[in-house]
Protein backbone atom coordinates (compact mmCIF):
# COMPACT_ATOMS: atom_id res chain seq x y z
CA UNK A 1 0.00 0.00 0.00
CA UNK A 2 1.43 3.09 -1.08
CA UNK A 3 0.55 6.45 0.98
CA UNK A 4 0.16 9.74 -1.15
CA UNK A 5 3.25 11.64 -0.85
CA UNK A 6 1.80 15.11 0.92
CA UNK A 7 3.07 18.20 -1.09
CA UNK A 8 6.21 19.56 0.64
CA UNK A 9 6.41 22.98 1.12
CA UNK A 10 9.80 24.85 -0.33
CA UNK A 11 11.39 27.77 0.08
CA UNK A 12 12.26 30.36 -3.12
CA UNK A 13 15.02 31.61 -1.83
CA UNK A 14 16.55 35.23 -3.56
CA UNK A 15 20.28 36.97 -2.68
CA UNK A 16 18.96 40.48 -2.91
CA UNK A 17 22.35 41.91 -1.42
CA UNK A 18 26.27 40.98 -1.34
CA UNK A 19 27.90 39.40 1.18
CA UNK A 20 31.16 41.36 0.34
CA UNK A 21 31.94 43.18 3.38
CA UNK A 22 30.51 41.10 5.94
CA UNK A 23 31.82 37.96 7.74
CA UNK A 24 33.75 34.81 6.17
CA UNK A 25 30.67 32.52 8.06
CA UNK A 26 28.28 34.55 6.48
CA UNK A 27 29.79 34.12 3.25
CA UNK A 28 29.71 30.35 4.04
CA UNK A 29 26.20 30.50 4.88
CA UNK A 30 24.97 32.17 1.38
CA UNK A 31 26.77 29.72 -0.12
CA UNK A 32 25.95 26.74 1.60
CA UNK A 33 22.20 27.56 0.48
CA UNK A 34 23.27 27.69 -3.16
CA UNK A 35 23.37 30.64 -4.13
CA UNK A 36 26.84 32.51 -5.63
CA UNK A 37 25.43 35.42 -7.87
CA UNK A 38 23.16 38.69 -7.31
CA UNK A 39 19.44 38.21 -7.62
CA UNK A 40 20.10 34.58 -7.71
CA UNK A 41 17.33 32.22 -7.02
CA UNK A 42 17.06 28.52 -5.30
CA UNK A 43 14.49 26.75 -3.68
CA UNK A 44 15.45 24.66 -1.07
CA UNK A 45 13.14 22.29 1.28
CA UNK A 46 11.42 23.96 3.98
CA UNK A 47 13.47 22.16 6.76
CA UNK A 48 14.51 23.81 10.34
CA UNK A 49 18.63 23.79 9.00
CA UNK A 50 17.85 26.10 6.47
CA UNK A 51 15.71 28.33 8.43
CA UNK A 52 18.36 28.67 11.00
CA UNK A 53 20.94 29.90 7.82
CA UNK A 54 18.40 32.07 6.69
CA UNK A 55 17.97 33.09 10.10
CA UNK A 56 22.34 33.80 10.51
CA UNK A 57 21.59 36.02 6.70
CA UNK A 58 18.26 37.13 6.62
CA UNK A 59 19.73 40.86 5.88
CA UNK A 60 21.33 39.15 2.62
CA UNK A 61 18.01 37.41 1.28
CA UNK A 62 14.47 37.23 0.20
CA UNK A 63 12.66 34.70 1.16
CA UNK A 64 8.82 33.30 0.35
CA UNK A 65 6.91 30.23 0.80
CA UNK A 66 5.96 27.98 -2.38
CA UNK A 67 4.07 24.96 -2.29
Amino acid sequence: MAKKKQQEKRLRIMLVKSPIGYTQRQKDTVRSLGLNKLNQVVEQPDAPHIRGMLAKVEHLVSVEEVE
